[in-house]
């Protein structure tokens, strides 16, 4: 067993400068994540706490659903939901109008993630909600 500290880097042993710019890096990317986290604060509104009572009392299954980045978040939220014990799944837009479309049902409450809110295949599909 050897106590090498030395620190290595993908390419091999990252040089003092370097190491120093990543962790630049690093706090930099949690920084402008915590103020993210932030700005929430001044956004949430009574809608959220209405959110909230639906999902508390949904007899169903919580549905996200979303297009490209946004369905990466559905994607994650489902998840998330899951592994808390409330049953949630991602269902793809996209392939909720050709054919899973069935997978939702009536008791189900249906989470919608967009940047946009215009994104064709997803407001088709809360059309057919």
């Amino acid at each position: 067993v050897t106590n090498d500290t030395t620190h290595l880097t993908a390419h091999g042993p990252a040089d003092a400068c370097q190491r120093d710019t990543e962790l630049a890096l690093a706090k930099n990317i949690l920084q402008i994540e915590a103020d993210a986290v932030s700005a929430l604060i001044g956004r949430i509104d009574e809608s959220f706490l209405g959110a909230v009572d639906l999902v508390s009392v949904c007899e169903g299954r919580i549905i996200a659903t979303g297009m490209g980045k946004s369905g990466i978040i559905a994607r994650k939220l489902a998840a998330t939901l899951s592994s808390t014990g409330t049953a949630a799944y991602f269902v793809h837009p996209a392939e909720a109008l050709h054919g899973d479309l069935g997978a939702i049902q009536t008791t189900d409450i249906v989470v919608s993630v967009s940047h946009s809110g215009e994104t064709p295949e997803l407001v088709r599909l809360l059309e057919m909600t």
